[in-house]
């Protein structure tokens, strides 16, 4: 079992770093600001359903 999540482990890990090579900094900055976006967005809206609600 141990080997077996060893090797997910590093499977995953070189997966990630080797597709850092292809993904530039402007494209992680763009992901985080509508990952943000997108959370606040659901946050007022579950917000507003639930005032609505009531």
């Amino acid at each position: 079992m141990k080997n077996n999540q060893q090797l997910g482990i590093g499977t995953g890990s070189g997966t990630l770093l080797s597709a850092m090579g292809f993904i530039g900094g402007h494209d992680v900055l763009k992901t985080v600001a509508l990952a943000a976006i997108g959370a606040v967005v659901s946050f007022v809206v579950s917000w507003l359903l639930q005032r609505w609600r009531r």
